[in-house]
This record gives C-alpha cells, structure tokens and sequence, in this order.
C-alpha cells in the first residue's frame, strides 16, 4: 500500500508540474503578446502609429515628406551612403579614402556622436552632406510624437553646431517608420531617405575585394547605397575594399554623387 501510495504520489505531482510548466508557458506568451501591444502602444490614436497629433492645426512645416528608396535615372548615378557615425575608429578610415578618390557621400549621423566627436568632422565635409540619425540611435518607430521630434530636434541641432551644415534628409534607424516619426519628420522639414541596396558584409568574411565585386555588380542608375562608419569588425570587409568598390563602378561608367545631388538629378529628367 505504501509502495502504491508512493507511485501515485509522484504521479501526482508530475502531473501538476506539467499543469504548471504548461500554465507558465501559456502566461509567459500572454505576456509577451500583453507586452508587444503595450509596446506598439496601442490604439493608433496618439501612439507611435499614429502620423497625427490631437485635434488641432498640424505643426508640420511644409506639410510635406517625401520618402526616397533611390530614383529611376537612365544616368549612371549612385549616392553612397554612411550611417551611424562618427566615430573615432572608423570615420577618418572613410573620409580619408573618399578624399584619396574624390567621392562625395552623404553621412547620416548620430547627433549624441556628432556632438562627442565634432573635431572629427571639422574641415572635411566640403564636398559631403550630412543628414540626421536620430539622437542615440533608437528606434523612432517606438516613440510617440512629441518624443520623436524631441529625438530628432536634440540630434538636428547637435549636428548644426558639430558641422556648421543644416540636415535637411532624414533616415531612420534601421529604416523603422512610424507614423510619430513621419509626423516629427514633416515638422523638420526632412525628407526621408532609405536606401536601394545595403553592403553585405557579414556574407563576405575577411574578404573585401569579394564584397566589392558582389556590390559592384548589383548597382544599378539611381542606386542609394547603405554602408556604415560605425559597427563591428566585420563590417570592416566593406571598408576596406572600399576603393576596390569605387573603382569597380567608375570602370562601369558610374559617377558618386550625393543623395540631395541624385534626388535633383531624378526631379530634373
């Protein structure tokens, strides 16, 4: 009797610790999904979704964004693109080869960085353009209205006063978009710029004249290119067959311009 006693006893309790393991599992997804529409924010009205604020007169500049993935130009054109910078470790590595090649670009910086290391930019943007990244690189699309444009206004004066050079193109980090960001955006008088084709490195380890073919190849007329000034060491394989990549598409007829340059290009034809 005490052996049966004992046998049920702990089916008993395996039986509760699978109620209980399967009760945790259920809770910890309701959880999750409590917490991913706590973190969208939701409903729309007032949240990151939303591209509106209250019920009176929009503040939003011109009232217009203009979003931009590259343009359709029968011109051999391509915008080459840096974000996240500056720092120290790279972004002289960078600007030092595109003045070795002349190529202009445009630097969607971080203003917290910007502001840290402003000597780092001082002299060297003549033939470059800046345009905004947000503050510390957060994700815009998590914040509400006033606090996107908080965001934006910090690193848009930040980089004026780094670089002397008013931002007038905005990307967000890692292209997330809401509407809160649009709205903050429109406020500012930005236009948005994504990106038409991004540098692989990750696919092209401790190979940078591999990389560049593989880069070289997929441009096409209009392309925006998305590289970085900031990031791990392999990102390094993009930097350093950077020339390679310039050479590879002024051999292909290409010529560097930057985004302001390209979108003109494609508002002209």
């Amino acid at each position: 009797m005490g052996e049966r006693t004992g046998r049920w006893g702990r089916r008993s309790l395996l039986r509760a610790a699978g109620l209980l393991t399967g009760g945790a599992a259920v809770g910890a997804a309701a959880t999750a999904e409590t917490a991913w529409i706590a973190d969208r924010r939701l409903p729309i009205s007032g949240g990151p979704a939303s591209a509106t604020l209250g019920n009176h007169q929009q503040d939003v500049g011109g009232g217009l964004v203009e979003v931009a993935w590259g343009v359709r130009t029968d011109e051999r054109l391509i915008a080459l693109t840096f974000d996240d910078g500056p720092l120290p470790q790279w972004t002289p590595m960078v600007l030092d080869t595109l003045d070795r090649y002349a190529v202009p670009a445009t630097f969607f910086l971080v203003g917290s960085r910007a502001r840290q290391h402003a000597g780092l930019l001082r002299g060297r943007l003549d033939r470059h353009e800046v345009g905004n990244h947000s503050w510390v690189h957060h994700d815009l699309a998590r914040l509400d209205a006033h606090g996107a444009y908080d965001d934006l206004r910090r690193s848009h004066d930040a980089i004026v006063a780094a670089t002397g050079r008013v931002p007038r193109l905005f990307r967000p980090p890692w292209g997330h978009l809401g509407g809160a960001a649009l709205h903050a955006a429109a406020r500012l008088n930005y236009r948005l710029v994504l990106w038409t084709l991004q540098m692989v490195e990750g696919q092209f380890p401790h190979d940078p004249a591999g990389h560049a073919r593989r880069i070289v190849a997929d441009v096409r007329p209009g392309t925006i290119l998305l590289g970085h000034d900031v990031g791990t060491d392999d990102r390094l394989v993009a930097l350093r067959g950077l020339p390679d990549m310039i050479t590879g598409l002024r051999d292909r007829g290409y010529t560097f311009v930057t985004v302001s340059h390209l979108l003109g290009r494609a508002a002209s034809v």
